[in-house]
């Protein structure tokens, strides 16, 4: 009721500045000069209708005029900003730069490193050689061969020695497998400093945006908690209950099974991140229209789905390494004896490994616990990684919408989990050598980054926007609220990286 109670010099003073060539808006790179202008005629003409109209009803002349602002604010930037262009930036606005993304993906290739590490740490049976978690001063290694028998002494202290090395060992023996440990720990803190100093500096210096920060610093928590799991998981070694009768000294298969998990976690978290900064950069890139297309959404899903599976036949990995379960039922496919693709119900759910009088845990200790049941597990989620792996490449080929990129990437998915297979396979039949055990302990690791590789090329890319509410408070801030504040609004980047 109030539109037609404005005056024609109000409406005439408003629309004249909203028109005024060569002003934008929502260009940052306009001069202030007309902006303010705009602001100003806009203000005084409302103001000077206001004077002469009852208080009660200037609340409703005012939201018409953010209206009138606001809807010229979103038509202006329609027709005038480029599809594809991000807003201007002010010198002080944060970026994610390509050295960022650059420097990322090298943090995750030394993750990458120290898993294959620490996978040869576990096979040569190293872990529990140096018996004392000392953070800093545990950096440098014994020097002379005074203290090379000092470790030596507290590594005859622990239950894995008195078991099952006592007899023959000799100090050259236990420095070839202290090294493996050592190099392992090392390898980590140099991790940790490679990370969280940069993380530091890019924050503090607010080159990184504040989404990205987050997850910097998330990552960096996560290495430090990786570091407490990594001696919580020997500390479970050494345990003088391990010296028991019918006891077996080795670490906890759930320490062992949280402690790679955990790193693979890290690692998805840096090459997702670095992934997501690069692919900001990148030119040439397949459409958001193309890539939002309903047709590409299940795609997308059976993508994230697959990732999953692959993480979690990897954790299941951990528990054959943690129990030595593939130093049993050293053939394939079938397992038992001929004919038998499983053993029977009998080896599978024993009663052995139940421990509540009422037998109430007996399937769920089986299956975390008995090294049959737990091969088996594995040996199903295998294969059943790879019969998802080869309908996704299948499904990628019949997708026409499918990017060229993304079809490339399903291509190396298929060939990493038929070279998976293949060396999961030959380590069950050779009795777990450690060239191919190690090999297919980082073919697990490469698999899940061809997956991710894949679900990036898939994702629409994240643009900096504004959306229309932000549009109508950046209006209602110039003008209309008494005063123009440079830089607060205009030249602010919705950035949402």
């Amino acid at each position: 009721m109030f539109r037609s109670s404005i005056c024609a010099s109000c409406r005439l003073s408003l629309r004249s500045a909203l028109r005024r060539p060569g002003t934008s808006l929502l260009s940052a790179s306009a001069p202030l000069a007309p902006r303010a202008n705009i602001a100003f005629a806009a203000q005084t003409a409302f103001s000077r209708f206001n004077s002469t109209r009852p208080t009660s009803q200037n609340a409703s002349i005012t939201k018409l005029a953010h209206g009138l602002l606001a809807g010229r604010a979103i038509s202006t930037a329609s027709a005038e900003a480029p599809p594809a262009a991000a807003p201007s930036l002010s010198p002080s606005t944060p970026v994610n730069s390509k050295a960022t993304g650059y420097w990322l993906l090298f943090s995750a290739s030394l993750v990458f490193g120290i898993v294959v590490v620490g996978g040869l740490t576990r096979l040569t049976e190293s872990g529990l050689s140096i018996t004392e978690w000392k953070p800093v001063t545990g950096t440098i290694p014994p020097l002379t061969h005074a203290e090379w028998e000092t470790e030596f002494a507290k590594y005859k202290n622990s239950p894995e020695y008195k078991v099952l090395r006592s007899e023959d060992m000799t100090l050259a023996e236990f420095q070839y497998i202290f090294a493996f440990e050592w190099a392992h720990r090392v390898w980590g803190r140099a991790i940790g400093l490679v990370f969280v100093v940069p993380t530091l500096y890019l924050i503090a210096r607010r080159r990184v945006t504040p989404r990205i920060a987050k997850r910097l610093l998330g990552i960096g928590a996560l290495i430090g908690f990786q570091g407490f799991i990594g001696w919580w998981m020997v500390a479970s070694g050494l345990k003088d209950e391990l010296l028991e009768e019918g006891k077996h000294p080795r670490v906890s298969q759930y320490r062992l099974a949280t402690h790679l998990g955990t790193a693979f976690l890290v690692y998805v978290a840096m090459l997702n991140t670095g992934l997501e900064v690069l692919k900001s950069h990148a030119k040439n890139l397949p459409s958001n229209e193309l890539l939002s297309k309903p047709e590409l959404k299940p795609f997308r899903r059976y993508t994230h789905f697959l990732m999953a599976l692959v993480f979690l036949t990897a954790l299941s990995g951990a528990f054959v390494a943690g129990l030595d379960a593939g130093m049993i039922y050293n053939e394939f496919p079938t397992m038992g004896g001929p004919g038998r693709l499983a053993p029977p119900l009998s080896d599978l759910f024993s009663p052995d490994y139940a421990t509540s009088p009422d037998h109430s845990d007996l399937y769920w200790r089986n299956f975390l616990e008995n090294p049959v049941l737990v091969q088996l597990d594995h040996r199903i989620l295998a294969t059943t990684t790879f019969a998802a792996t080869l309908a996704l490449w299948v499904y990628s080929k019949r997708l026409p919408l499918l990017p060229l990129p993304a079809k490339r990437a399903a291509d190396a998915c298929m060939a990493l989990v038929t070279m998976q297979v293949a060396l999961g396979i030959s380590t069950l039949l050779m009795c777990v050598p450690i060239p191919l055990a190690a090999a297919h302990q980082a073919g697990s690791l490469a698999l899940l980054t061809g997956t991710l590789v894949l679900g990036s090329r898939v994702q629409p890319v994240r643009r900096a926007v504004m959306s229309q509410s932000q549009v109508k408070k950046a209006a209602g801030a110039v003008g209309l609220a008494g005063m123009y504040v440079p830089g607060k609004v205009w030249e602010k980047r919705i950035e949402v990286m």
